[in-house]
C-alpha cells in the first residue's frame, strides 16, 4: 500500500509539472500545437520504455476491447482542456477542477460498476468527502479575496 501511495503522490507531482511545463509551452506554440507536442513526446517515451519492459506484448491487442484502442484520444482532451483550463484559471485552481471532477467521476464509476469495474458500494462518507473538497476549493479561490481587496484599498487610500 505505501508504494501505491508514493506512486499515487509521485503522478500527482508529474501532473502538476507537466500542467506548468504545458503552460509555459503554449504561450510560445499555441494550445494546439502544444497538445501535438506533448502527445508526441509521451508517445516517443512510452513507445520506448514499453519495448523495453513489454517486448513484444506492446502490439498485443488481440484480447482487448477494440474501444480502449482509443483512449488516447481522450488523452488528447485532457491536454488540451488542460491547456486552456490553465489559461482561463490559473494553474493551481485549473488542477483543483481537474482533480475533483476525477475524483468525483471515478467514484460514479466505481459504484456503478462502468466501464468494466468491479461494482463499489457507494457511501455517504465518500459524498462528503468530495463535498469537503469542493468546499475547500471554493475557500481556497473566493476565501481571502475580499479581505485582500480591502487591504490594497487601504494601501491606496494612505499614500
Amino acid at each position: 500500500m505505501v508504494t501505491g501511495l508514493m506512486l499515487a503522490a509521485f503522478a500527482g507531482v508529474m501532473v502538476a509539472l507537466q500542467t506548468i511545463f504545458n503552460n509555459r509551452t503554449d504561450v510560445h506554440m499555441g494550445s494546439w500545437a502544444t497538445t501535438t507536442w506533448v502527445l508526441f513526446m509521451g508517445f516517443v517515451a512510452s513507445l520506448a520504455c514499453s519495448l523495453i519492459f513489454e517486448g513484444s506484448r506492446t502490439f498485443a491487442l488481440a484480447n482487448m476491447q477494440p474501444w480502449y484502442w482509443f483512449s488516447g484520444l481522450i488523452g488528447v482532451g485532457v491536454v488540451i482542456c488542460l491547456v486552456l483550463g490553465v489559461k482561463i484559471l490559473g494553474p493551481t485552481f485549473s488542477v483543483s477542477v481537474v482533480l475533483t471532477a476525477q475524483l468525483s467521476f471515478a467514484l460514479l464509476f466505481d459504484s456503478l460498476g462502468w466501464l468494466g469495474l468491479e461494482k463499489m458500494p457507494l457511501d455517504w462518507k465518500q459524498i462528503a468527502g468530495v463535498l469537503v473538497i469542493i468546499a475547500g476549493i471554493y475557500i481556497f479561490k473566493f476565501g481571502g479575496k475580499k479581505k485582500a481587496v480591502e487591504i490594497v484599498e487601504a494601501e491606496a487610500a494612505a499614500e
